[in-house]
């Protein structure tokens, strides 16, 4: 009888951490949950990568789910991974801790982040697989926050409608590769930014969060080593900087995400060619 029950206990023992991440499931840890999908077909050994993709303010990870990143992600091998912004004392309860003046915060998502990241690839097999951040709108601000204070978290970064806030930082911590989307009919966030509550809150400006970027990268030349166009999608391309890689992608449209906008970051971040338009 003990014997059995000692195999018994050891089979537990290995299995695999219990599935979660599912619309209605989400993967619960004691600062926040998350959702998670994995690739069907996986490669022989195992995922590509992780995708991780930040909501805009009041969204839900739930709802990334299905969104056009997550299957192009899902199709080209990757786990994609979508956390819960939790700030109940905010206006936006669903937001994301994005540094700023006169801002606090119910939760630290610099630490929440990468308890996630820790938590996905214990329970996916993605050793040492690429991860590549994205966000849209607040979502976007905090991969702008991630990639200047905590470069380390992940291989690319990948923001659209959301930069630095003021007060802007004065340096970030190391070279990154980051590949901005922006509308250029941007009312809610502009690219100049705009500012709240008599000026208390402001909204950084791309250009001017671009440039910390430049300085840290060892970009020499304020301007892009050149521009591109691609019908209504216009490019500017800092790949001659000391270290890291700087992309902008300029749209007609507004508070949004272009057509095809998940296949040419995805492109951009496996290194498919050297420009995100290819």
């Amino acid at each position: 009888m003990i014997r059995c029950l000692a195999i018994f206990f050891f089979a537990l023992l290995s299995l695999p951490a219990l599935a979660c991440g599912g619309r209605d499931d989400p993967c619960a840890l004691p600062s926040g949950n998350y959702h998670m999908a994995v690739p069907e077909t996986a490669a022989p050994n195992g995922p590509k990568g992780i995708v991780m993709h930040l909501h805009g303010a009041g969204g839900r990870g739930q709802g990334l789910l299905t969104s056009d990143l997550a299957q192009e992600a899902l199709a080209r091998g990757y786990v994609f991974v979508a956390p819960d912004g939790d700030q109940p004392s905010r206006r936006f309860d669903r937001d994301w801790s994005v540094r700023g003046k006169g801002m606090t915060y119910d939760r630290q998502d610099f630490e929440f982040l990468p308890e996630v990241l820790a938590d996905v690839r214990a329970r996916t097999d993605t050793g040492a697989g690429q991860v590549l951040l994205a966000g849209f709108s607040r979502g976007g601000s905090f991969v702008w926050d991630m990639a200047c204070a905590s470069p380390d978290f992940a291989d690319a970064y990948a923001p659209m409608a959301g930069a630095f806030w003021d007060d802007l930082p004065g340096q970030c911590a190391a070279p990154v590769r980051l590949f901005h989307t922006h509308g250029w009919n941007d009312r809610t966030v502009p690219l100049e930014g705009r500012t709240f509550r008599d000026g208390a809150v402001v909204q950084g400006d791309v250009w001017a969060s671009l440039k910390i970027l430049r300085a840290t990268n060892g970009c020499d030349a304020r301007q892009p080593e050149r521009n591109s166009f691609d019908g209504d999608l216009w490019f500017r391309h800092w790949t001659d900087c000391q270290n890291g890689d700087l992309r902008l992608m300029l749209h007609k449209g507004g508070h949004g995400a272009p057509e095809g906008w998940p296949s040419r970051v995805m492109d951009w971040f496996e290194g498919q060619g050297l420009d995100p338009e290819g």
